[in-house]
């Protein structure tokens, strides 16, 4: 049976550890030719050796897409290197919990950077190629898929600033679904609850031990259950296109 992504070529942000190395991994094992996009370069070449050592086919882009021309660099490598691109997944994502009341804003404009900044530069600058693909390509569709969270649908103490880059997520990705899927260039936004992932890791030790102390989720989403998601929206036939996918562990539902 010939893979449901044979032919295609992804991109894939965040892609050094956690969802993204694991949606990389799955849309390779569907049949594309993945370009993993992220900062760690050493990861990078790590996760292409392995995905090529199970004959899949990958490519490693060095980048920090919080810088718009490295952005711009990054898919414009990934066309030069594979001559078109069918599928974009912004993953890449910066979460740093605390009071608004006396926050360090320097995390806050980090968490822009990454979580929205990027994506857009992404989003801006594989848009045209996703358009050629929609018209053009083999399977006559294109996807763009936006990592939100569940923070995107609902707000709480401590994630202020976290919540409004993923509630903005959320309406950037509706508002360009209706502008572009009827070219089909398909939109989705994918809202995972608590997985397993070094997200939490990159807080301070404050944070750390609060968030472990209020821990009640037992048993978090893995990063392969959320490729599994976004390898779903992106196989579907042409016309069916999945605009949000909501997806949490059982236990905090």
């Amino acid at each position: 049976m010939t893979a449901k992504l044979s032919g295609t070529v992804a991109l894939v942000t965040g892609a050094s550890s956690g969802i993204g190395d694991a949606t990389a991994r799955r849309l390779a094992e569907q049949g594309a030719s993945v370009a993993v996009v992220a900062r760690r370069k050493d990861r990078l070449d790590k996760l292409v050796a392995e995905i090529e050592a199970a004959g899949g086919t990958a490519y490693a882009v060095p980048a920090d897409i919080t810088d718009r021309s490295q952005a711009d660099q990054a898919v414009a490598e990934v066309i030069d290197r594979f001559g078109r691109l069918d599928i974009l997944i912004n993953n890449a994502g910066l979460m740093l919990l605390g009071r608004i009341v006396g926050a360090d804003v320097q995390e806050w404009e980090r968490m822009i950077s990454v979580n929205q900044n990027g994506l857009l530069y992404m989003t801006n600058a594989a848009l045209p190629h996703l358009l050629a693909a929609a018209k053009d390509g083999p399977r006559k569709v294109a996807d763009i898929v936006n990592i939100s969270s569940h923070a995107g649908r609902q707000a709480w103490a401590n994630f202020g600033v976290y919540n409004m880059t993923k509630f903005g997520v959320n309406g950037f990705t509706e508002a360009l679904r209706q502008e572009v899927t009827k070219k089909h260039v398909r939109v989705g936004v994918l809202e995972p609850g608590a997985v397993d992932t070094e997200l939490v890791s990159h807080n301070n030790d404050t944070i750390k031990n609060e968030l472990a102390a209020s821990d009640a989720i037992p048993e978090p989403l893995q990063p392969g259950d959320i490729a599994d998601s976004i390898a779903l929206m992106v196989t579907r036939p042409r016309r069916s296109s999945i605009a949000e996918l909501w997806a949490m562990p059982t236990s905090q539902a």
